[in-house]
């Protein structure tokens, strides 16, 4: 049995080009909410974040929303979710979202979703948490944010251990297996900043 029980996913607000990045939002959705995981989202409705809602309340599982006031008409707030917290800031919406996941996940999106994966690996590597963070790489998706990591590494501006602060799984399925032998993270120390 997993010691996940909450998971963070961060996605787009748009369901991309190909019709692939929603399937792999509705599997996610469906396959969390089978696993009994909760999804930790940011609260819309809308774009492949909402798609995986859905698919999560329609199994029965789950769902926390967390959205910022000012983004509650962009994003147009997800009204089916069981939990809504409503936030004042940005920061204090991803601080939310860290609070409530054992384990973070990226899937397609685009400069929020690069934003959110970005800053929660920072933060590994600050030692603030120590909770897996994953990547699904849907249709190659996520090559090219590796490929950034990579580089700085190669260019000396990161360490090469920094390529261990997250896993990338090659699509949903292996995401779902992953979570089912994952052991929940803790939470850091601060005082290494």
């Amino acid at each position: 049995m997993t010691t996940i029980h909450s998971l963070a996913v961060f996605c787009g607000s748009r369901v991309g080009k190909s019709p692939i990045y929603a399937q792999a939002g509705r599997a996610l959705g469906l396959g969390l909410a089978k696993a009994g995981i909760r999804l930790v989202y940011g609260g819309g409705r809308i774009g492949i974040m909402g798609v995986v809602a859905d698919a999560v309340l329609e199994a029965g599982g789950s769902v926390l929303g967390v959205i910022p006031e000012f983004l509650k008409q962009a994003e147009v707030e997800h009204q089916g979710v069981q939990h809504m917290v409503v936030t004042d800031s940005m920061h204090v919406r991803k601080t939310r979202l860290y609070e409530e996941a054992d384990a973070f996940l990226t899937m397609p999106g685009g400069l929020g979703t690069f934003d959110e994966t970005f800053e929660i690996i920072t933060w590994r590597q600050l030692g603030l948490h120590d909770k897996p963070i994953l990547l699904c790489n849907v249709d190659g998706w996520a090559n090219a944010l590796v490929a950034t990591i990579d580089t700085a590494i190669a260019q000396g501006f990161a360490a090469p251990g920094c390529r261990n602060l997250f896993e990338v799984l090659d699509g949903v399925p292996a995401v779902l297996d992953r979570l089912q032998t994952l052991p929940a993270g803790g939470g850091g120390r601060s005082d290494r900043l």
